[in-house]
């Protein structure tokens, strides 16, 4: 009988809470701290997260999403490693700002970048294909070194969607019904050579 080759599973992971997160703040690839309830919660993640097996766990390596992992790590207690492919998308000059203040500034351009779907690109960022297709080579080259079955992902929320959204058929467009919860676990998993998604699979809290 045929041995059936074990599935890849990547879970997928929001880094904790920050004081642009509460301020709504567009955070990119700009470096802001965890807040102190933040640390917290991931802590408390980590915790819950023991319950499962994992092989090792991969960052972005913002100061946020990596802060998080080392947290949860005081009780997974796994190989980590940084990787900037799954950084936050580049929000360009619009880093910093709410959307409120990007509506007020340029609210034409805003609406064209909303309409846009998967070409959505901030001025001087880069757009959610380009944020897909980085973050997905990160999960591509985990398969093919064969890192471990179970990797925990420590991310941000666009690079979740992107991620998610593409194996759900989505086209990002405003229309459409929201997906994802916050603070969940997702998965995305490999096998007989394609991905499938579990979405808001585990509630972290």
């Amino acid at each position: 009988m045929k041995e059936t080759t074990p599935a890849f599973r990547f879970g997928l992971v929001r880094h904790a809470p920050t004081e642009w997160n509460r301020e709504k703040r567009i955070q990119g690839r700009r470096d802001v701290l965890l807040t102190p309830e933040g640390e917290e919660l991931a802590r408390a993640w980590g915790q819950r997260l023991s319950r499962l097996s994992w092989d090792a766990m991969c960052s972005s390596s913002s100061q946020r999403a990596l802060k998080t992992a080392e947290l949860m790590n005081q009780h997974l207690k796994i190989p980590l490693a940084a990787d900037d492919r799954l950084r936050e998308q580049n929000w360009g000059s619009w880093t910093g700002k709410t959307l409120a203040q990007i509506q007020k500034e340029a609210p034409d351009l805003l609406r064209r970048q909303v309409q846009s779907g998967w070409r959505f690109c901030p001025p001087g960022g880069e757009s959610r294909n380009q944020a897909r297709e980085r973050s997905m080579r990160v999960l591509n080259d985990i398969i093919r070194d064969n890192r471990g079955r179970r990797i925990l992902i420590v991310t941000h929320e666009g690079v979740i969607k992107c991620l998610l959204y593409r194996i759900c058929g989505r086209q990002f467009l405003p229309s459409e019904k929201k997906l994802i919860q916050p603070f969940h676990l997702h998965w995305l998993i490999y096998e007989h050579n394609e991905f499938k998604a579990q979405i808001n699979a585990l509630p972290l809290e």
